[in-house]
């Protein structure tokens, strides 16, 4: 197809309100331009295709036969591109929201507010994937990922949602009386660790200790973490956010702070939204500001 042929998409659409209303105010209206501009692409469209397409001779404007042909065509093209956008759109709108989050910020921040959003939102469905696994966001697959950390991501959409240094915590009930705990006595300490994370490994290292092998390490899921640290089963990393109110209670005893502002953010591709994703990732700031 020689599409360098074709008219001005513009001059078409004039066309086709014109054809389906006969009346060039009446086309201005549906186009919501003036009926002038409506006039100024007709003629356009003849000039281009060297063809009249409307009998000015009477009173009012009417379509010649080519005129008449050329508007069966039109009407069909456009009735087949508002079918085709319409379907597509309807899909996106009925698949749920994929979100991908670590189950700690599942349990911890998202889930107690998620009967706010049923009530304000009750057509949007959602598919909450928790793992700590990084994945790849595709048109069709997770449209959302919550990750912690500076942001600035290549390849992908990042915006600051919860502002909130790690810390390291544990029972008074597993400390005893001792207030001082250097990294290299807290590694003799058994510790709990989200699974498929290394955080406290990592953390370990990065102040010049490693894990005692008899000390014991449990992985679980996050949300299993911070029960298992408020009964005094072990330290571990975490963000500040999650167990400030059990620091200021005296169940947990905060160790260390780390002196970055890392956080929380909103993760998405650097592609189009659905109106449902947007529709989230607003009711999410808006959570997040309320804090």
């Amino acid at each position: 197809m020689d599409w360098l042929n074709l008219p001005p998409l513009s001059a078409l659409r004039a066309f086709c309100a014109f054809a389906e209303h006969r009346n060039i105010v009446k086309a201005g209206d549906a186009l919501n331009v003036s009926h002038a501009a409506v006039s100024q692409q007709l003629r356009a469209l003849e000039a281009h295709m060297g063809v009249t397409l409307l009998d000015r001779s009477g009173k009012t404007l009417v379509l010649t036969s080519d005129g008449e042909h050329l508007a069966r065509s039109v009407q069909l093209g456009f009735g087949a591109i508002h079918a085709a956008v319409s379907d597509l759109v309807h899909a996106g709108e009925d698949r749920p929201v994929h979100v991908s989050l670590t189950s700690s910020f599942a349990a911890s921040w998202l889930m107690p507010r998620l009967p706010i959003f049923r009530s304000d939102h009750p057509g949007i469905d959602l598919t909450l994937d928790p793992s700590p696994e990084l994945v790849d966001l595709r048109p069709g697959g997770v449209d959302v990922a919550i990750r912690y950390g500076a942001g600035g991501w290549p390849g992908v959409r990042s915006e600051m949602l919860l502002k909130t240094p790690m810390v390291i915590v544990a029972a008074p009930s597993l400390l005893g009386s001792r207030s001082e705990w250097p990294a290299a006595d807290l590694a003799r300490l058994p510790w709990l660790e989200e699974v498929g994370t290394t955080e406290a490994s990592t953390w370990l290292a990065q102040h010049g200790a490693a894990m005692d092998p008899g000390a014991g390490r449990t992985s679980l899921p996050g949300n299993l973490v911070l029960e298992g640290v408020r009964a005094g089963q072990g330290v571990t990393v975490t963000v500040r956010h999650f167990v400030e109110r059990d620091i200021v209670a005296g169940r947990l005893v905060e160790l260390h702070v780390a002196p970055d502002a890392r956080g929380y953010h909103i993760v998405t591709a650097q592609t189009p939204q659905r109106k449902a994703v947007k529709t989230f990732v607003g009711w999410l700031k808006r959570q997040a500001n309320q804090v």
